[in-house]
C-alpha cells in the first residue's frame, strides 16, 4: 500500500464535510474584511496552522480543490512548452466539465528549500490530496511562468466560450508554502495582473516555512510548521479554499546606483532601464550621469543597518553550510549566536566612527500622511539599524512600533497602524541590547516617523559597504566615496489580496 494512503487512513476523521462552502467568485463579489493585527502566541501558531477538532473528509476536499484534468493539464503543457496550449485535443471527462458552486480549486508553491526536510514529504502529501500538476515547485516553475502560461491559457480557453476554464479562473486561490521571502515573490509576480487588466488577481494563503514567517502570522496561518503537520495540512488547505479575503499595502523600491557598482540583490528585485525621482529634493551629492537601477516589491519590511548585515551573513553561513539548516528552531538558535560575532552588541564600545550609527551614511525624506512635500527626517545619532515596517509583525511576530496609546499618537502626529492604510511605520534599534529588549517586548523601538513615502541616500566614505534587506533577502550594497546610492520607497496603486486562517 502506498504509505502515503497508508498515512490518510490513520488521520481520517469520523465526521465527514460533505460540503465546503467558499466566498463568491469574483474580486468584487468577495467579502474583505479589515481585522486588527496582533502579536502571536505560541495558541494563535498552532491555531492557525490548522489545529482544531474538526475533521474533514478527504475526498470530499480533494474535489473541491481539484481542477479538471483537462484543464490542468493544458496550464501544465504550457508552461512546460512556455508556449500556450489552447487547442482542445484531449477527451473532456462530463464529471470533470461540472462546476459546483463550491468547488475553490488551489494552486500550491512550494519551496523545497524552506521547512528543513520536510519539503519533499510535503510536496508529495499535497500532490496526494489535490493533483501533481496544481503542486508547483519553485525549483522548476517560477511565479511569473506560471502567470504568463499557465494562467493565461485558463483566461484564452475562457475567451473561447469553455464555461469550466471561465469559473476556475474566477474562483482559483494561490497557496504559498514557504518563508516571508517565497510570499513576496509570488505576490510580486500577482500584481502584474493589475497592471495589465487580468482580473480577477488570485488571493494568497500560506503554509509557514521559513524562520520568522511575519507575513503568515500576520494573517492568521501561524509562526511555525507544525509537528502535527500531516494532519494540520487537510485543515490548511481547507482554510486556504474557504477563509475571507483582507488586503494587504505593497510597496515599490527603486534603487538607483553609480554605474559600474557590482551587486547581488535578492531574486525580488530586477534591473530595470531607469528610474525617476522626485525632482522636489535638493542632493548635495546628485546622481552621477551614469547610473543602473534595481526595482521591486516588499510587503512586510525593508530595512538598512546592522539588522541586515546579522541576516546577510546568517543568509552565507546557511548557504555554505546547508546541514545547518535543519528547521526554524534550529535556524533561529544559530541566528542569535551569529549576531552576537558581528559587533551588534559590543562595537558601542569602539572609537572607530565607520562602525557606529547611520547617521554617518545615511540622509532621509518622507512624505507624511496627508502631505504631497518631502520633509528631511533626522537619523538619530545612536541608531545603527532602520527598519520602514507594514506589518505588527517582525523578527518571528514581535511588534517593535508597539500598541501606541491615543495620546501618544496624537502627540507625535501618527495614526493606529493598519496594513491597508498607505503608510510605514518606521523605527530605529540602536543596539544589540537595545534590539534584544525590543525583540521581547519590555521596550518599544525609537519610533522616528510614519511615512506614505521614503528617500534615502546612502552616502559612502569611511563605509565601503551598506547592507540592506526587504522581507527577509538581505544584501550587501556597494557604496562610492564619490557618488551617493538612493533607495525611494512609494505605495503601490494596487493592493495585494490575503486569504485569513484564524
Amino acid at each position: 500500500m502506498n504509505p502515503i494512503e497508508d498515512r490518510e487512513k490513520d488521520v481520517e476523521g469520523e465526521e465527514n464535510l460533505s460540503v465546503i462552502a467558499s466566498p463568491s467568485s469574483s474580486t468584487t463579489g468577495d467579502t474583505y474584511i479589515k481585522i486588527p493585527l496582533r502579536s502571536s502566541t505560541l495558541v494563535n501558531s498552532l491555531r492557525g496552522c490548522g489545529l482544531s477538532n474538526v475533521r474533514i473528509d478527504t475526498e470530499n476536499l480533494r474535489q473541491n480543490l481539484t481542477m479538471p484534468q483537462y484543464l490542468r493539464c493544458a496550464m501544465r503543457d504550457s508552461i512546460r512548452l512556455q508556449d500556450l496550449i489552447t487547442e482542445e485535443t484531449r477527451t473532456i471527462d462530463s464529471v470533470d466539465n461540472e462546476i459546483t458552486a463550491e468547488r475553490t480549486p488551489l494552486v500550491v508553491f512550494i519551496n523545497p528549500r524552506s521547512g528543513g526536510r520536510h519539503g519533499p514529504v510535503l510536496k508529495e502529501r499535497l500532490q496526494h490530496l489535490m493533483s501533481e500538476e496544481q503542486v508547483l515547485d519553485l525549483v522548476d516553475v517560477k511565479p511569473d511562468e506560471f502567470i504568463r502560461y499557465g494562467l493565461k491559457c485558463l483566461e484564452m480557453l475562457a475567451d473561447k466560450g469553455d464555461t469550466c476554464a471561465r469559473e476556475i479562473r474566477e474562483r482559483i486561490r494561490i497557496v504559498v508554502a514557504g518563508g516571508d521571502g517565497t510570499v513576496g515573490w509570488v505576490l510580486g509576480c500577482l500584481t502584474e495582473l493589475h497592471k495589465y487588466g487580468r482580473e480577477p488577481v488570485p488571493p494568497v494563503a500560506i503554509i509557514p516555512l521559513g524562520t520568522g514567517n511575519d507575513l503568515s502570522r500576520s494573517f492568521g496561518w501561524g509562526g511555525s510548521f507544525p509537528f502535527s503537520w500531516r494532519q494540520a495540512i487537510k485543515r490548511t488547505l481547507y482554510k486556504a479554499s474557504t477563509g475571507p479575503i483582507c488586503r494587504l499595502d505593497s510597496w515599490r523600491i527603486s534603487i538607483t546606483m553609480p554605474e559600474g557598482t557590482i551587486v547581488e540583490p535578492p531574486h525580488s528585485l530586477k534591473q530595470i532601464e531607469g528610474c525617476t525621482f522626485d525632482e522636489d529634493i535638493e542632493d548635495e551629492e546628485g546622481l552621477p550621469e551614469k547610473v543602473i537601477c534595481y526595482d521591486g516589491v516588499f510587503y512586510n519590511y525593508f530595512s538598512t543597518g546592522m539588522d541586515a548585515q546579522v541576516a546577510y551573513g546568517f543568509h552565507h553561513l546557511r548557504n555554505e553550510k546547508p546541514y545547518l539548516a535543519q528547521g526554524p528552531i534550529a535556524n533561529k538558535i544559530i541566528y542569535s549566536g551569529y549576531s552576537c560575532t558581528q559587533g551588534w552588541f559590543l562595537t558601542p564600545c569602539t572609537s572607530d566612527p565607520k562602525l557606529r550609527g547611520l547617521k554617518n551614511i545615511l540622509r532621509m525624506h518622507v512624505k507624511k500622511v496627508n502631505s504631497s512635500e518631502w520633509e528631511r527626517i533626522p537619523v538619530p545619532t545612536s541608531v545603527r539599524a532602520i527598519v520602514a515596517l507594514n506589518l505588527h509583525s517582525y523578527g518571528s511576530g514581535r511588534n517593535p512600533w508597539g500598541n501606541l496609546k491615543p495620546e501618544y499618537l496624537e502627540k507625535r502626529g501618527f495614526v493606529e497602524a493598519q496594513v491597508d492604510d498607505g503608510l510605514l511605520e518606521i523605527f530605529g534599534l540602536k543596539q544589540g541590547w537595545h534590539a534584544s529588549f525590543v525583540m521581547v517586548e519590555l521596550i518599544s523601538a525609537k519610533h522616528i516617523a510614519q511615512a506614505a513615502a521614503i528617500r534615502l541616500e546612502i552616502r559612502g566614505g569611511e563605509w565601503k559597504d551598506a547592507y540592506l534587506q526587504m522581507d527577509g533577502e538581505p544584501w550587501k550594497q556597494p557604496l562610492s566615496r564619490e557618488h551617493s546610492t538612493f533607495v525611494e520607497i512609494k505605495r503601490e496603486p494596487f493592493q495585494s489580496f490575503m486569504v485569513r486562517g484564524d
